[in-house]
C-alpha cells in the first residue's frame, strides 16, 4: 500500500509524490477524468512579464526540451499510463501552448485517442509582449479527447449551455489568469485559474466522481474538484509543489474560505449560479473509494 504525502480526513483530496508513469504503475483504479498541465517545454531564456516585471520564462530543468524525439517519447509515456487509468468512459484533458501541444496530439492518435476538442482559452488579461516583434501570447490550448473512437463519453452539454447565457458554448473560452485570491497559499509557476478547472470539471464529470492530475502542482484541479463535490488524486514529484496543494487544501476547509472561493469563480451569470447548479446536481449513487492508499 502506497503512502500518500497527504490525504484529506474526508477523503476527497490525495496526494501522491513521486513519478506519475512509476505511481500510476502501482495500482490499477481506474479514473472518469484526467486533467494534465504536462511540461510545455518553453524554458527556453526567454522573457516576459510578470506584476509588471520583467522575468524569465525559465520554470525549472523539467520545463527545458530534451529535443524532438525525447520530448515525443515522454509525452508518448505518460499519455499511455493514464490511458490505463482512465475508465471506458472517462476523458482526458491536456494543456499547452504550440511549444508542446502538437506533440500531445500526435501521441493521443498515436494510441488511439478519440480528440474530441481543441479549447482555445483567450486569457483576458495576458501579460504585455515585450520585443513588439509579434502577436502578444494571450492563448493556451486544452484538448480533450475520450478512450477511443467507439468509446462513449459524457458531456454536460444542458449545463454548459446554461452557464453560457442559454446558448451552445463555443471552443474558444474567454478568461482570465489567476487572481491575487488564488495565491494566498503561494504560487506555481504555471498554476491554472479554478475559474478553468472547473468549467471543465462542470463540462465532463458528475458528482463524487474521481479526478487524476498527473502532473498537480499546486493541485488548482483538485481544488475545483472538491469545490465542486468531486473526488482528487494528484501526483507530482516535487515535495515544494505538494506542500502548497496540502496548503490549499487545508485552507478550504475553512466553511467561509469555501464559500466565498465558490462565489468568486468567474464564468458564471452570477455568483450564485454555481451554487445553485451544485444544489440541483443528483447525487452519483455510483460513488467509488479506493482502498489501497
Amino acid at each position: 500500500m502506497m503512502k500518500p504525502f497527504f490525504k484529506s480526513a474526508d477523503k476527497a483530496f490525495t496526494l501522491l509524490q513521486g513519478d506519475c508513469v512509476e505511481m500510476l504503475s502501482q495500482f490499477d483504479f481506474k479514473f472518469d477524468m484526467i486533467f494534465a498541465d504536462p511540461p510545455y517545454f518553453l524554458s527556453n531564456d526567454g522573457i516576459s512579464v510578470q506584476s509588471g516585471k520583467m522575468v524569465s520564462v525559465n520554470k525549472g530543468a523539467w520545463d527545458r526540451s530534451n529535443g524532438f524525439e525525447k520530448d515525443n517519447e515522454f509525452n508518448l509515456t505518460w499519455l499511455r499510463a493514464c490511458k490505463d487509468h482512465l475508465s471506458e468512459n472517462g476523458t482526458i484533458w491536456i494543456s499547452g501552448t504550440f511549444h508542446n501541444i502538437f506533440s500531445v496530439a500526435q501521441m493521443l492518435s498515436s494510441l488511439e485517442f478519440r480528440i474530441l476538442n481543441c479549447i482555445t482559452w483567450a486569457k483576458t488579461n495576458p501579460p504585455p509582449n515585450l520585443s513588439c516583434r509579434y502577436f502578444t501570447h494571450s492563448t493556451e490550448f486544452i484538448i480533450w479527447a475520450r478512450r477511443s473512437n467507439t468509446a462513449s463519453h459524457y458531456y454536460n452539454y444542458q449545463l454548459m449551455k446554461r452557464i453560457n447565457g442559454g446558448t451552445q458554448m463555443k471552443d474558444v473560452w474567454s478568461l482570465p489568469a489567476i487572481s491575487p485570491w488564488e495565491k494566498s497559499c503561494g504560487k506555481h509557476p504555471t498554476q491554472k485559474p479554478l475559474a478553468l478547472l472547473t468549467r471543465i470539471i462542470l463540462a465532463s464529470t458528475r458528482k463524487n466522481e474521481w479526478i487524476l492530475d498527473p502532473f498537480t502542482g499546486s493541485s488548482t484541479t483538485g481544488i475545483a474538484a472538491n469545490l465542486t463535490k468531486r473526488n482528487f488524486l494528484g501526483i507530482d514529484k516535487e515535495e515544494e509543489f505538494l506542500s502548497l496543494s496540502r496548503n490549499r487544501r487545508m485552507e478550504i476547509e475553512n466553511p467561509q474560505i469555501f464559500g466565498s472561493y465558490r462565489k468568486k469563480l468567474v464564468g458564471f451569470l452570477d455568483n450564485t449560479q454555481l451554487e445553485m447548479l451544485l444544489l440541483e446536481e443528483p447525487e452519483n449513487s455510483y460513488a467509488r473509494v479506493p482502498d489501497f492508499w
